[in-house]
């Protein structure tokens, strides 16, 4: 299955969007390590319906008028991971959780670790606000778009 991708500048620089025909899979970072999410092929596609929705949204979110996004998302690992990505869609907008928060919302308090490797492996960051999770301790840890770029977006959601 071919993938459609666009690219796109943002305050935390140039994002590449990729869907299927039917939904977002991935917001991937400018330096993104290739290793961190495996797609199936790209094709450039910059008039895909998905993608220019999702580029409309992630634009309206930079510039403080959006808060929640509504695109179609298609998260594709294992089953702990999606639980855990599917966690990270439940957290408000100006808020933060820790990685034991996350673990406890899942129903498994021994997962800490765990938790932190399936945020570090959500193929669609911002969207999935990854972002929003902290250490027990409040400090910004482990960020694949980076610890200054998730002081931006936590900045843009005045936390």
């Amino acid at each position: 299955m071919k993938l459609a991708y666009m690219e796109m500048p943002s305050p935390v620089g140039v994002l590449k969007l990729v869907a299927t025909d039917t939904a977002l899979v991935a917001v991937l970072w400018e330096n993104e390590d290739p290793k961190r999410v495996r797609l199936a092929e790209l094709i450039e596609n910059t008039q895909h319906p998905i993608l220019l929705e999702t580029q409309k949204q992630l634009n309206e979110y930079f510039a403080g008028q959006r808060q929640k996004f509504d695109v179609p998302l298609d998260f594709e690992g294992t089953e702990f991971q999606q639980k855990v990505w599917q966690a990270l869609l439940t957290i408000p907008f100006g808020e933060t959780r820790s990685y034991k928060d996350i673990a406890e919302q899942i129903g498994n308090v021994k997962a800490v670790r765990a938790v932190g490797a399936a945020n570090g492996k959500n193929p669609i960051s911002i969207i999935a606000p990854c972002h929003r999770v902290v250490g027990a301790n409040g400090k910004l840890v482990g960020f694949a778009g980076g610890l200054e770029n998730k002081d931006v977006l936590l900045k843009l959601e005045s936390i």
